[in-house]
């Protein structure tokens, strides 16, 4: 049974910094790409980082460029998403998926989701 577990989320002010994780299980980095997924009541859900081991690839929203960076730990099967300059339109849940192989930009294709973790951020 694949089982994705987010922490990290928070209450930051504008400016601030968070850093998400998520465990996995069931899976391995070798198969499965790890994408974080952002939603914003009453919006859809937006793909903000995702990073594949198989292709070497990453991937990060133009809102999110260069304030988020996507990182993982085979060994521990834990991916993070280190935020910093976090604006209050960053205010979301966040979502670990995972994705067999490749990285995608499309959150119906993504096989596993965690629970989600509220971040909240303050002006």
């Amino acid at each position: 049974e694949v089982q994705l577990v987010e922490s990290g989320g928070g209450l930051v002010q504008a400016g601030g910094s968070l850093t998400l994780s998520c465990a996995a299980s069931g899976l391995t980095f070798d198969d499965y790409a790890i994408g974080w997924v952002r939603q914003v009541p009453g919006e859809g859900r937006e793909v903000v980082s995702c990073t594949s081991k198989s292709d070497g690839t990453t991937y990060y929203a133009d809102s999110v460029k260069g304030r988020f960076a996507i990182s993982s730990d085979n060994a521990k099967i834990s991916a993070y998403l280190r935020m910093d300059s976090l604006k209050p339109e960053d205010t979301a849940v966040y979502y670990c998926a995972a994705h067999a192989v490749f990285c995608t930009k499309d959150t119906h294709e993504y096989d596993y989701w965690g629970q989600g973790t509220q971040v909240t951020v303050s002006s």
